[in-house]
């Protein structure tokens, strides 16, 4: 798993590089209003919405800014946003599952399906990717919270099913059902997609991979973005670097 996670953790940090931090607020935004809508817009009654605003502070996000996402969901005036999820395979046959949050599902649909294909990726019907992957808990540590063994040991005493570490954190995961008792103080959390198996990629289909999942990541509408790839240790040094 710790070529998987290391790939995710260098696209993270690519994209935090190259996207606007305003543009992550809008994403952290549109989830608050969503669960706020979904739901009573009090955290402490609203689990959904207690998670959304957890993500935001843990990105410090202002205050000020996740009240107005709260009360926007209570205005007549707001968006109505669907949910949608995508699937489909990219280079190498890797799965890739991308979630979204929009207020025009034709406008979504053609852009995720044209990026697709511009990638020589395949747009597939729901479920024809998600069947080999679990829906899990996730929390993202950074190295300060501790040794990999220190933090194995507390997650899994606070309930959690495993931990992954690497030079850049720590990643837990839980059943989703436990994921707010896990989680603790704010971090980034999230339900997520984790991959039953991860195929290997390497050579150029890594580079076509990152051209594919980079908009689809740019995208006001996708909120997240899943590939199950597991690339080879000297693509990861290119990718780094």
């Amino acid at each position: 798993m710790a070529g998987h996670s290391k790939f995710k953790n260098i696209m993270h940090r690519k994209g935090r590089a190259d996207s606007a931090r305003s543009k992550l607020f809008s994403k952290l935004s549109r989830e608050i209003t969503v669960a706020a809508k979904s739901g009573l817009p009090d955290p402490a009654m609203n689990a959904r919405l207690r998670l959304a605003v957890a993500n935001a502070k843990a990105e410090s996000m202002p205050k000020d800014v996740i009240d107005r996402a709260i009360k926007k969901a209570q205005g007549g005036d707001a968006e109505s946003y669907e949910e949608i999820r995508y699937e489909g395979f990219g280079p190498g046959g890797v799965g890739v599952i991308v979630e979204a949050l929009t207020d025009n599902r034709n406008r979504s649909a053609s852009t995720v399906r044209s990026t697709f294909t511009k990638c020589g990726g395949n747009l597939g019907e729901t479920g024809s990717v998600s069947f080999m992957w679990d829906r899990v808990g996730r929390i993202i540590y950074g190295p300060e919270a501790g040794s990999e063994d220190a933090v194995m040991e507390a997650a899994i005493e606070a309930g959690a099913d495993d931990v992954e570490s690497d030079e850049d954190g720590h990643t837990i995961y839980t059943a989703f059902e436990q994921l707010s008792d896990v989680a603790g103080a704010p971090k980034p959390t999230q339900l997520a997609w984790r991959p039953k198996a991860l195929p290997p990629l390497g050579g150029h289909a890594v580079a076509t991979l990152m051209k594919l999942i980079e908009p689809l990541e740019d995208d006001d509408d996708v909120q997240n973005v899943y590939s199950n790839a597991d690339i080879a240790p000297e693509d990861l040094e290119k990718l780094a670097g």
